[in-house]
């Protein structure tokens, strides 16, 4: 047994381990001394440390290295695996295993007779432990180190806790394998996503240079007076668009300024619709809607003339001479097919002198017209009636009345069909003509020749009828046919040397002229041809 050492204060620091220091003995030897049962570090003197108390006092030697250190004794290793350290530090707590000595604390497993690191003995992953806690596992404080504290559980290495888990060097080899695998993956996710969207981009946009097309660039406004452009912008001004409503029906159709004192020029069929109580809107190339008034209509020639009030800044168009007009002439035509407004198209004269009769829908014949038109392949369609064909310098040669379409023969230009090519207008001549009549009196006059036609007959020809009608004669008395020297059963075949077929188309050629003109005709009677000079009557028209 050794000597007894005296104990220093608890918490007080010892001088020095034994032969450390100034004026200190050597340290004899430590004789063999059992581990305690509890698991305590040997301390050094005569006689084991008590469970309880405190550490024994340096002097009497040094304390044991796990290992067997030389010169230091035959001491094992605790059971707990942890090492009694010797040094020069603060005593430990009451409880702690461990006595002062010359060193730091050892790690289970270390060297013998190597410094350890206290460094490694933290372990910031694990549980606080209880003060005063002892045994196997305890921290330097005494608290127990195991007992399913959350702790690190990487890698073994020196100062590891012998709970901690411990990989070989394949098992990190296989996780940092798995990692850099995993990491790889991620890699080629992210680039692969991004790479496919800077691919798509630069698809949709030319690539690095940008796609750019060829333009060409701007130019003046302006377009030549003759040319479709040029006559449109001049035109459209002086053309309107007219709405309206009655209390049977509704239509629309279009019309053109006459005059600054608000005169515009239509057809009957247009604003027929409205009665005598309907109500007429006309909405100029601007937008401006204004309300319009009939001033005067003719059934027989088609035409109409309307008058809005209190319009300033009204651009009447130009009226040219139809008798100048030369087939293959190009001509302009606007208006509002199916309500489109300002709507242009293009064209050239087709023929000339064309008899056209449309209307007819009452029933007695009283609304059929009579024209003597220019045809045109312009497009026209329901809604361009009344309109302007104008020429290459913006004149108006015509009025755009009536279309032939595939399904119901010639009509206005109200029938269902569209154009198929086939447009025919009213002559600007006679539309001037009834226009002038229409505004000073309110209604137009019609030549006529004195006589009435045999509508049936087939042959070539208008045959004047051969038995007296309710009227009377065929054949009036003292007028221009009964002066010229026309009889009943007569075939007109020709006017003015020009072929006619029927009585229609004498009606046409004969509206094609003013009242007072004088015409020649050819006659068959008794299969004998003679030729007729007379002069045209005049009729109130309607």
């Amino acid at each position: 047994m050794h000597p007894a050492a005296t104990t220093p204060a608890l918490g007080s620091v010892p001088d020095a381990a034994p032969g450390v220091g100034p004026g200190l003995p050597p340290a004899p030897a430590v004789g063999p001394c059992p581990v305690p049962s509890s698991g305590l570090a040997p301390g050094v003197g005569t006689g084991p440390l008590p469970a309880s108390g405190p550490a024994p006092a340096v002097g009497s030697g040094p304390l044991p290295v796990p290992g067997s250190v030389p010169g230091t004794g035959t001491h094992p290793l605790p059971a707990s695996g942890l090492a009694p350290g010797a040094g020069t530090g603060p005593v430990p707590a009451s409880g702690s295993a461990s006595a002062a000595g010359t060193g730091p604390l050892a790690g289970s497993g270390a060297a013998p007779g190597v410094a350890v690191d206290p460094w490694h003995r933290y372990d910031p992953w694990s549980a606080i432990p209880a003060a005063g806690a002892t045994g196997p596992g305890a921290s330097r404080s005494g608290a127990p180190l195991g007992g399913g504290s959350l702790q690190y559980t990487g890698a073994g290495g020196l100062g590891q806790y012998p709970d901690a888990v411990t990989l070989t060097e394949g098992e990190r080899r296989r996780r940092t394998r798995k990692r850099l695998l995993g990491g790889a993956l991620a890699v080629a996710l992210v680039s692969g996503g991004l790479g496919g969207a800077v691919g798509a981009y630069l698809e949709r946009n030319g690539g690095l240079n940008p796609v750019r097309l060829p333009q060409a660039s701007a130019e003046p406004t302006g377009r030549p007076a003759d040319s479709v452009a040029g006559i449109a912008a001049r035109a459209l001004p002086g053309v309107v668009t007219l709405h309206v409503s009655g209390s049977a029906e509704s239509g629309t159709g279009t019309g053109f300024v006459l005059d600054a004192l608000g005169y515009i020029l239509t057809n009957n069929h247009v604003v027929e619709p409205a009665g005598g109580d309907g109500k007429i809107s006309v909405v100029f190339n601007g937008g401006q809607t204004v309300p319009a008034e009939v001033v005067g209509r003719d059934s027989g020639y088609d035409l109409a003339v309307v008058r809005v009030s209190g319009v300033k800044g009204l651009k009447p168009l130009s009226l040219g001479n139809s008798d100048n007009v030369r087939v293959g002439d190009p001509v302009v035509a606007i208006g509002a097919p199916f309500d489109l407004e300002g709507t242009v198209t293009s064209g050239i004269i087709s023929a000339r002198e064309r008899p056209v009769t449309a209307g007819g829908r009452s029933g007695d014949g009283s609304d059929v017209s009579y024209v003597d038109a220019l045809q045109t392949d312009a497009p026209i369609n329901p809604g361009n009636s009344g309109g302007p064909l104008l020429d290459t310098r913006g004149r108006v040669i015509g009025i755009n009345s009536a279309i032939r379409s595939a399904d119901d023969g010639t009509d206005s230009d109200t029938a269902g069909a569209g154009s198929i090519g086939l447009g025919f207008a009213i002559p600007i001549n006679q539309g001037k003509r009834v226009a002038e009549e229409l505004i000073n009196t309110g209604r137009a006059t019609h030549p006529v020749i004195g006589v009435t036609l045999d509508m049936d007959y087939a042959g070539d020809g208008a045959r004047v009828g051969t038995q007296e009608g309710a009227a009377g004669s065929p054949v009036t008395a003292g007028g221009p046919a009964d002066r010229a020297g026309v009889r009943a059963g007569d075939v007109i075949t020709e006017v003015d040397g020009k072929p006619v077929h029927s009585g229609e188309e004498l009606i046409v050629r004969t509206r094609a002229h003013r009242p007072g003109d004088r015409l020649a005709l050819t006659v068959e009677r008794g299969g004998r041809e003679r030729t007729l000079t007379l002069v045209l009557g005049s009729s109130g028209g309607g």
